[in-house]
């Protein structure tokens, strides 16, 4: 039984994609089948996965505005078990010319309907907004994973983000639920961190996960080798920390996985 988790958090800098790139890889060298989506016209997540978007000729973008089939937009990653729909600039102007298409907030969700069954997991990587791709995403998903960065602003726009998913039940996915609250780029040392740490258990628990992804080194620099950071360095503190929330992930979704 598959699951599709949307990846979002309109503010960017918290970890979206560092967490999309590095769950995904971790799910699939524990034997599991994961699709990773890009929908952010930066690319970020196909980048990371070894990818150069501007020598591809077929991405979301194309399968959004039904130009390409999903199957074949696909690309295999380094990873075993771990493939890639990457992203594209051409992205960028994708909210424009969906927004004159019919079922443009369903675009994604009928696009999938053919491929979900290959996988055990499917992660769609949303960009720092909430316009038409990320209501795609979440339209077509069954949960949503939001990384908050430990910092001042943390809470700040959430509010807006579970009000867009409130929407989404009444008006397109009722199953959507929310799959769990990440802390990212946390720094033990700083007691703000702490702080926000504290607030977001608060609110949140009890959605919020054990594992913390910390500010890490070999995390920030594994996208420059186009790697996760599993395969960058499998014995950092990093790559032990995100294989650490796989774990849990599975422990919270044992249904989709017996």
């Amino acid at each position: 039984m598959e699951k599709v988790v949307a990846i979002a958090n309109q503010k960017g800098g918290v970890g979206k994609t560092t967490t999309a790139i590095n769950l995904s890889a971790s799910l699939a060298v524990m034997d599991h089948g994961v699709l990773v989506v890009d929908l952010d016209s930066q690319a970020n997540c196909t980048s990371g996965l070894g990818f150069d978007s501007r020598t591809l000729a077929q991405s979301s973008y194309e399968v959004l505005i039904g130009e390409a089939h999903f199957s074949d937009a696909i690309r295999k990653t380094e990873v075993p078990n771990l493939d890639l729909l990457p992203g594209s600039i051409n992205l960028a102007g994708a909210e424009v010319e969906l927004s004159g298409l019919d079922f443009r907030e369903q675009r994604l969700a009928r696009a999938l309907s053919g491929i979900r069954n290959r996988y055990d997991f499917i992660f769609l990587d949303c960009p720092p907004s909430l316009g038409l791709l990320t209501l795609n995403a979440l339209t077509a998903a069954d949960s949503v994973l939001i990384p908050v960065q430990a910092e001042f602003f943390a809470l700040e726009g959430l509010g807006q983000l579970l009000a867009t998913i409130k929407k989404m039940r009444q008006s397109f996915n009722p199953g959507l639920s929310l799959e769990g609250v990440l802390l990212t780029l946390f720094d033990a040392r700083l007691r703000l961190a702490k702080q926000v740490a504290a607030e977001v258990k608060r609110y949140f628990d009890p959605y919020v996960y054990q594992t913390v992804a910390r500010r890490n080194v070999r995390v920030a620099e594994a996208p420059s080798f186009g790697k996760p950071v599993l395969m960058f360095d499998g014995t950092s503190a990093g790559a032990k920390n995100y294989f650490s929330l796989a774990q849990e992930f599975l422990e919270k979704n044992a249904s989709y996985v017996s």
